[in-house]
């Protein structure tokens, strides 16, 4: 199922695993594994990455960042093909996203001459960059009728849809609001009329795509690749600021 009609369609530069990660749901279709799986499959990925990165191993922990950026793309994806909703899974992909951020960012302040203040400040970086992406994008896919697991606003405790306990749903709700809530009303706060005004063209909205994760692991990917670990957390801390100019193009012209 496409998220957004053909016309309102964007280059997502931090969704290049989706060719891949539709492979892998294909061939996972008719199999007992379920976008859980490949959830935790993603998680394990992130963490060897981590391990590499500790080890000093620039190659190996870049093709784990890549291999859980497609991972990550491929659980929706296969709850899509085998039409499995679910807010368990919605959850739990996105706590497992911010905790292995988290420790990512970890790894490379262990391992670089960073500060852990300047790590913090990258880490909540990351996360308002992908909040402000998911923001604008899930109010596109509201507007169009997008998948019914995503929510503008994560205010109260869905219902279980069939095939889900409501007990797995209430426990994972909690956590991803205790864990994303400050992210969340920080975004709110700053454009809180975003899904009152015009719709985002599609050049803003491929801009704003350099927030997503995919592609915030491609950065450190990249540099890591070729020797410039030392950049990547003072680049991220960098780039946050980028958020006001976004924000300040939306209200100033498509208000």
């Amino acid at each position: 199922m496409s998220k957004l009609p053909t016309a309102h369609k964007f280059v997502d530069l931090s969704d290049y695993g989706r060719p891949a990660a539709k492979i892998i749901a294909h061939f996972l279709k008719t199999t007992r594994y379920t976008p859980i799986h490949v959830t935790l499959a993603f998680t394990v990925s992130g963490l060897v990455a981590v391990w590499a990165i500790i080890m000093g191993h620039a190659f190996t922990a870049a093709l784990f960042l890549i291999l859980k950026s497609i991972l990550d793309a491929a659980d929706g994806e296969l709850a899509r093909i085998k039409k499995t909703p679910s807010h368990t899974g919605r959850y739990l992909d996105s706590v497992a996203d911010i905790c292995l951020n988290a420790v990512i960012f970890l790894a490379i302040w262990y391992s670089s001459s960073a500060t852990i203040w300047l790590t913090i400040l990258a880490f909540m970086g990351v996360q308002l960059q992908g909040t402000l992406y998911n923001y604008y994008y899930v109010i596109l896919r509201n507007r169009f009728g997008g998948d019914t697991t995503s929510r503008v606003f994560e205010n109260k405790t869905p219902l279980a849809f069939d095939g889900e306990k409501q007990k797995n749903v209430d426990i994972l709700y909690k956590l991803y609001s205790l864990l994303y809530a400050p992210f969340d009303k920080t975004i709110y706060f700053l454009d809180s009329r975003a899904a009152y005004g015009k719709l985002f063209p599609n050049w803003l909205m491929t801009a704003v795509s350099t927030f997503g994760l995919g592609f915030q692991l491609l950065v450190i990917a990249v540099l890591l690749v070729v020797g410039l670990q030392e950049l990547i957390i003072p680049f991220f801390v960098a780039y946050t600021g980028m958020i006001v100019i976004f924000i300040a193009i939306r209200k100033g012209i498509y208000t």
